[in-house]
Formats: structure tokens, sequence, C-alpha cells
């Protein structure tokens, strides 16, 4: 560790902070309804995650050396597709890749990554939508009248995006609403220095403080990932529950086993832990 204007921070690479961030947070058990290293799907498992950790690295480090956001992003979204799983880490990818920019050049606070992020351009956001065609995504159906911009477009949406000037900021502002790490990109991600406090502030393995926070994190807001596959309702369902674990009153792990079994992923929640791990290993976090 190394002491920066007073701060301890890592003397690991930004990009090796942000790998072991997604490691971590797949790690991490129990967390109701994600692959853990104790749980899994049929077709998505623990090994995916590792795999998709390892093959995000290069655009993980292209976004620590300086790199535009967008080009960073999906090369580490490709990279993360190169395993047979699946998506695995799309959204904690959109979630690490601003935060690594942000901490090469010191900037990594609420107001720091806030200004990284609307310095996106257009040709960010270009990439952004390139990176759909390397791995399916679950999103919602676009508003009336904004098919032309559907994410699932990829490139066809490309001259739509340059016609309307829209950045990657814009993007994600105008998906800010019904999309949680969508809504971290706009709020100078609220949520994810909150929970990185909350690991710094924690005692014992990393990987179970990142279970604690997990829960925390969806006791206090319904999961959009879920809201998406799902519906409004069964996130309402998982944050209530959540909270009763919290309370003492259901078993996370039980919990977690019933909701692997409906098929219900609090894959938003596991984005913005794995971001939180980032800014706390950045910040110090032992490991």
């Amino acid at each position: 560790m190394v002491r920066v204007g007073g701060v301890t921070v890592s003397d690991r690479l930004v990009g090796q902070n942000a790998q072991l961030a997604l490691l971590l947070e797949v790690s991490g058990t129990p967390k109701p309804g994600n692959v853990d290293r104790k749980r899994e799907y049929d077709d998505l498992r623990f090994e995916h995650f590792m795999a998709g950790a390892v093959g995000a690295r290069p655009g993980l480090d292209r976004a620590a050396a300086g790199d535009s956001i967008g080009p960073a992003f999906e090369t580490a979204v490709e990279g993360m597709a190169a395993q047979s799983g699946g998506n695995t880490q799309f959204g904690a990818l959109l979630t690490l890749t601003p935060l690594a920019a942000a901490a090469v050049d010191g900037r990594l606070s609420p107001s720091g990554v806030d200004a990284v992020v609307r310095e996106t351009t257009v040709e960010d956001a270009a990439a952004f939508y390139r990176a759909f065609e390397h791995v399916d995504v679950a999103v919602d159906d676009p508003p009336d009248g904004l098919e032309p911009l559907d994410v699932r477009r990829g490139s066809d949406a490309i001259p739509e995006l340059r016609a309307r000037g829209l950045t990657l900021f814009d993007v994600m502002e105008s998906s800010a609403e019904v999309d949680g790490v969508a809504a971290e990109w706009v709020s100078g991600f609220e949520r994810v220095f909150e929970a990185a406090e909350w690991l710094l502030n924690g005692s014992g393995p990393v990987a179970d403080r990142a279970s604690a926070v997990f829960l925390e994190l969806l006791a206090a807001e319904p999961d959009t990932f879920i809201a998406t596959r799902q519906n409004r309702e069964t996130a309402t369902e998982v944050q209530r529950r959540a909270q009763a674990v919290l309370d003492g009153d259901e078993d996370a792990t039980d919990l977690a086993e019933e909701f692997v079994q409906r098929d219900i992923n609090p894959g938003t929640t596991a984005d913005i832990v794995a971001g939180a791990l980032f800014v706390a290993l950045e910040r110090g976090l032992e490991v």
C-alpha cells in the first residue's frame, strides 16, 4: 500500500484491481439469486464468471491507459464474452470502465467520475452499441418513437446516434429511470461509493463483506435487472425479502437456493457491488 494525499491506496495496477473486483464479487456467498462460489445455474456457472473476468482485462487496461471509455468497454465485453456461458458481467463492466478511467488521473470520487462520464462522445456511444453484438443482454423494449435507438440493433443504430449527436452519457441519461447502472452514471456513482465505504468499514474476508453489502443494497432498492427479466412486483418482493434476511426473519442461504430455483437474478445489485469493490480496493482494502 502507498499513501497519496493522506489516503492509503492500493499499489496494484488499476486494471488489476478492476479484474480483482470482478473475481471477488462472484466469490461472495450467499448472494441470493446470483452465481457465487457455492451456487450456479446449469448454463451459467462460477467458472464462466472467472473466465469472463480474465477475458475482460484488456478492455479494463485500455480504460486505465487513458483510452476512450466506449472502445475500452467494447473491448472488455468482447473479451468477457469469450467463454461458453454468455453474458456474465456486461453491467459490471459498464460500471467499472468509467471508474477505472477516473482512477488513473486521481479522479476516483463522485465528482471526478461524473466529470469523466460527461466527457464521453458520440463515438463512445457507438462503441457501446457495438458491444451488444458480442453478447446477448436482457433489455426492455424502447419507448415509442425510440425504436431506431434500440440497443439490440447494435451497429445498425449508430447512424441514428450520430444524426442525433447522442453521447454515451446521453444514452445512459435516457435509461436512468429504468436501469440501475445507468442511474449510477448520472448520479456520480452514488451507490457505488456508499457501498465502497461499507466494505472498507467492514471486517472479515473481503468476499464475505461483499456478500453482506450485496444484501444491504438489495434491501435498499428494487433490482432493475429483475424488473426487466421478470417484473416490478418480483423486484419488490426480492427487496422485501432481502430486508427480512437483515432483520433475522429469513435465512440468506435458503433465500439464495430459492431464488436460483426461481431463476431470479439481481444482476444490477451485483454490478454495483463490483464497482464498490474496485473503489474500495483502490482506496486500500487489503486482500
